[in-house]
């Protein structure tokens, strides 16, 4: 590997700075996904939705304390501002969930696109440097030449071999984004509907049922 990297040329550094950026980031967002995983309690999401069915917002208190868990950080926000403006609340912590679950994509989409420019561009400059050795020293030095289309074949490959996991990492984690904000806004519908139905009810305890 090391001698590949030597053979590549200078081009070869910045594809190793995106190599490690691109490694770092899936690592991390890995990292983050599983520990997502491992707070996400469903039980909990669905006795918080029957507590506030039931509008007993003392024990609602009681039974989330100590989550972890994305949906239920939203709900508690909606149910805190009830009385204001429960939508806007728990749109605007839904917005901070996905924004925390997006972070660091657009490093990943950056390596994707400049990965296999870089891989180009050291194509590119082997190539130079072949006709350049070739022009000077003719046929009669055929390892100068096959030097520098070796370095632009190698430059190609590490840029795609940066790029192409790396397209894999981000449409599993965006994926993971755009499937976490569907479940945060189904039970954030949720929850406007049990509070919508309990308000109504309040204000008219003497209602009968057609």
């Amino acid at each position: 590997m090391i001698d590949l990297f030597v053979k590549g040329g200078p081009v070869m550094y910045p594809l190793l700075a995106c190599s490690i950026l691109a490694l770092t980031v899936i690592i991390e967002r890995a990292a983050f996904w599983f520990r997502e995983d491992m707070r996400r309690n469903q039980a909990l999401v669905d006795r918080v939705l029957e507590l506030c069915r039931l509008g007993n917002w003392d024990e609602v208190r009681t039974q989330v304390k100590g989550s972890r868990d994305y949906v239920v950080r939203i709900l508690i926000s909606g149910i805190l501002h009830r009385e204001f403006s429960m939508g806007k609340a728990m749109e605007t912590a839904a917005s901070d969930e996905i924004q925390r679950m997006r972070r660091y994509l657009i490093i990943l989409d950056t390596m994707i696109t400049i990965a296999p420019l870089l891989g180009i561009f050291g194509t590119v400059t082997g190539i130079i440097t072949s006709f350049e050795l070739l022009g000077t020293g003719g046929i009669q030095n055929p390892q100068a030449v096959t030097a520098g289309i070796a370095q632009a074949l190698i430059t190609t490959a590490a840029g795609l071999a940066i790029a192409i996991p790396s397209v894999f990492a981000y449409n599993h984690f965006n994926a993971r984004a755009e499937k976490a904000a569907l479940t945060i806004e189904k039970y954030a519908t949720s929850l406007e509907i049990v509070y919508e139905k309990l308000t109504q009810e309040s204000c008219n305890p003497g209602g009968t049922k057609s």
